[in-house]
């Protein structure tokens, strides 16, 4: 008979390694350390080495059991956008205090970070606390079908598109279109999670990425990143375990994205200008299938492509600080001119309607943006574009620094009570993550280039759509999923 000793009974196993935010905290401190070998090659290496660590200060702060994994991406993309400032300084060989836009550059990257983690214990001062689900809402969604979830992103995929083409016939209602569009993400990031929760459904799954990249590229939502995201986000809320084939897949994810965004930014230019017919305008005029047909004939050509001059075009244009620094340089010296005016004009854009206030003049970016970096209007206004300062450097012309601190604190107050009242709705605990994260990337999908009306009006309307959708829409798709899943057999993996 053999003995087993006590040291040998009570030893318990390893705990698993799952994608968490602690994961995630610490994956980031272990890159900020690496990135700190850089540091003596950087033109500016006390701001490489700060800006090398806000995403774990920012994880610190957010990490809490029941933060929604939305703010990931929320607080992740934002914080590239900065970052990517310094690695452009390094390709261009010159400090950021040096660059082409002026000395303001160099005080934009730090006042962009200083935002970033600012808004940051907003959120966690909102949503540090939130209750933990009960189990029966915290696992609702492992019962559901697959196939069911397929059904219902495709039903959402019309939708959206259907949403798309309203918004051109009736713009006066475009943010209330594109809030009842933002249904798409909710229903991807439930296909998601429950698919990677489960193991059940991969064909599914691939498949709607699939059709997310072909959409996105058509032209008709423009948008093939955002399932990317989608997908990352539900594999944080899905917990899954980090091991080779979850690594391995991260990479893979990571470099497709990476080789799409590469094409992309390598032949958007030329693409528009087919699809368009040369005219300044944002409407196609050349069909669907011609538009497809000139995509591939470029993507069966990779050797026509200049990929190190797209390389970096992208790391140029995803690095948005430049123009943040711009701003600074041209408002420093009419400082107090205009008293709060970009706070002013966005709250007349949200709470004065057009319905009522007929006369209300309309607001553009790329007008906003001519007046705010002193640009001659002719050079910037044209139809086909748009080009915005981004809400923090709005915050900095309205209060400069340290100022601007508190207004953006205000707006990250703002935000999280948005995302708190959805987190403490009665619906299953990942429907309510899949709101916030739809909320999330409809008011910030471009990250920090989103202006100050458009970040209030997309976040009031958004609210005011899916207050809502929660109570009288979204409980009939719930209850369709929930008779699905009870009365057909189960689905094979």
């Amino acid at each position: 008979m053999v003995t087993i000793s006590p040291s040998v009974r009570m030893r318990a196993p390893p705990p698993r390694q799952v994608l968490d935010f602690g994961f995630l905290r610490r994956t980031f401190l272990a890159v900020g350390l690496v990135l700190l070998v850089v540091v003596p090659f950087s033109h500016d290496p006390l701001a490489f080495a700060v800006g090398c660590f806000v995403p774990w200060v920012v994880l610190t702060l957010l990490g809490t059991p029941t933060m929604p994994v939305g703010v990931v991406f929320f607080f992740v993309w934002q914080w590239a956008q900065t970052f990517a400032r310094i690695l452009q300084s390094m390709v261009d060989g010159e400090p950021l205090a040096g660059s082409f836009y002026g000395p303001g550059v160099f005080n934009a990257y730090w006042y962009m970070l200083a935002s970033i983690v600012t808004m940051a214990v907003a959120f966690r001062l909102v949503l540090g606390n939130l209750p933990r689900p009960m189990p029966a809402d915290a696992s609702a969604h492992l019962e559901w079908r697959p196939l069911d979830l397929f059904l219902l992103y495709c039903g959402t995929l019309v939708l959206a598109v259907a949403c798309s083409y309203a918004s051109r016939l009736i713009p006066g209602l475009g943010q209330q279109f594109e809030a009842v569009s933002r249904l798409k993400i909710v229903a991807e990031f439930l296909l998601f999670v429950t698919v990677l929760g489960t193991g059940r459904g991969g064909k599914l799954m691939l498949a709607a990425v699939l059709v997310e990249i072909v959409i996105g590229f058509s032209g008709l939502l423009s948008d093939f990143r955002g399932v990317f995201i989608y997908l990352a986000m539900a594999a944080i809320a899905a917990r899954i375990a980090v091991g080779p084939t979850a690594i391995l897949g991260g990479v893979v994810w990571f470099s497709i994205l990476l080789a799409l965004g590469l094409f992309w930014t390598a032949v958007k230019n030329e693409y528009r200008d087919f699809a368009t017919g040369g005219e300044e305008t944002q409407a196609f005029s050349v069909p669907l299938s011609e538009r497809f047909a000139y995509l591939g004939a470029l993507a069966l050509s990779p050797g026509d492509i200049d990929w190190r001059h797209a390389s970096y075009a992208m790391l140029a244009r995803f690095a948005y600080v430049d123009i943040f620094g711009s701003v600074i340089d041209v408002q420093d010296t009419l400082r107090g001119t205009d008293g709060a005016r970009q706070w002013q004009e966005a709250f007349d854009h949200v709470f004065k309607p057009r319905f009522f206030f007929p006369d209300k003049a309309a607001l553009s970016d790329t007008e906003t943006y001519a007046r705010l970096t002193g640009t001659d209007p002719h050079l910037v206004l044209r139809a086909s574009t748009s080009i915005s300062v981004g809400y923090i450097a709005e915050n900095y012309v309205d209060f400069g620094f340290p100022g601007m601190l508190a207004s953006i604190f205000g707006i990250g107050l703002m935000i999280a009570g948005v995302c708190r009242y959805f987190m403490r709705s009665r619906l299953p605990w990942m429907v309510r993550q899949g709101i916030v994260l739809a909320f999330l990337y409809n008011i910030a999908g471009p990250g920090v280039e989103a202006s100050l009306p458009k970040l209030f009006g997309s976040t009031v309307m958004f609210f005011l759509v899916y207050a809502l959708l929660v109570k009288f829409a979204l409980p009939i798709g719930l209850k369709w999923l929930d008779t699905r899943a009870s009365t057909e057999p189960p689905q094979p993996s």
